[in-house]
């Protein structure tokens, strides 16, 4: 064995430095990686209804008992228009089908430091991986609920005559630039969220109560333009959440509701992207000491 083959076997296939950059997103880094996070991805899916009597079937289940409660309850109890005729139960099926993407990334990335410090603690991976995981797994889980609103949009387009006029429009072709919004949006969210709670536990108990809270104002079950004629002094609130300008062009995108704004989706965008940079920047500070901390 010569001196120069025994230092090309001694030397590190990897080197572990420190990140200097404010915000670092090695995409290079990820995809040396992407066996663990297509790992990460598999076990998301597999673990969480595993053990259960009906498995797969609540991704159905959820969004079509949810858009019953929310037909029975604010449309019919509380007369809440659609707007342009379109079927309640289908106006609020889309609304849950794009919430919950959001909400599933939200939720699933705010407790990542805490799920994951067992993993953490003991083997080096960009961290970053874990709740990319959470947005990957999910949008699998968006896809089928997606299906699930394509599927019932035919049956009333195409089998009744209640529908007529839900018609998709030609903005639809941004339709993945939006989804890619609402990704970003829960995804940087739920790093922020993560990151202060290995400090403040109490953000954990606030986390799924202030997601319901959050729902109620993002015009998940009414369309915006019924907020603003019946409470217009807090219109603003509702009008300058993200979430409801991304369901509200969700909705005219897909159903033919409402505007599309130029100005509104650039906003959306600008919005998650900002929000997505913020959580980057406060993971990647908290992950050096939060072994520390937890």
């Amino acid at each position: 064995m010569n001196l120069n083959s025994t230092v090309k076997n001694n030397d590190w296939l990897y080197t572990i430095s420190p990140k200097k950059k404010l915000i670092n997103l090695n995409f290079k880094e990820i995809w040396r990686y992407r066996d663990l996070l297509l790992l990460f991805v598999k076990r998301d899916i597999i673990t969480q209804y595993k053990q259960t009597i009906l498995g797969p079937l609540w991704y159905f289940i959820q969004p079509l008992f949810t858009s019953v409660i929310f037909t029975l309850i604010f449309n019919n109890l509380a007369a809440i228009p659609t707007g342009n005729g379109i079927p309640a139960f289908l106006f609020n099926l889309a609304g849950i089908t794009s919430w919950n993407y959001f909400s599933t990334c939200l939720t699933g990335t705010s407790d990542t430091f805490k799920s994951n410090q067992g993993i953490f603690g003991k083997v080096y991976f960009p961290r970053v991986i874990t709740p990319l995981s959470v947005v990957f797994s999910n949008i699998i889980k968006f896809g089928i609920q997606l299906l699930v609103f394509i599927s019932f949009y035919i049956f009333f387009v195409f089998f009744t005559d209640k529908a007529s006029n839900a018609l998709p429009q030609i903005t639809i072709i941004l339709l993945p630039i939006l989804i890619l919004f609402m990704g970003l949006l829960g995804l940087g969210l739920g790093m922020i969220i993560s990151s202060l709670t290995t400090k403040y536990r109490d953000l954990s108990f606030l986390v799924g109560f202030g997601v319901q809270l959050l729902m109620y104002g993002s015009a998940v079950m009414y369309p915006l333009s019924y907020f603003k004629e019946k409470v217009p002094e807090y219109a603003w609130i509702v009008a300058y959440n993200p979430m409801t300008t991304i369901i509200e062009l969700f909705r005219q995108m897909t159903l033919g509701i409402g505007a599309f704004s130029i100005s509104n989706f650039i906003y959306a965008g600008v919005v998650s992207i900002i929000c997505f940079l913020i959580g980057l920047v406060i993971f990647n500070k908290t992950e050096k000491s939060f072994i520390d901390t937890v």
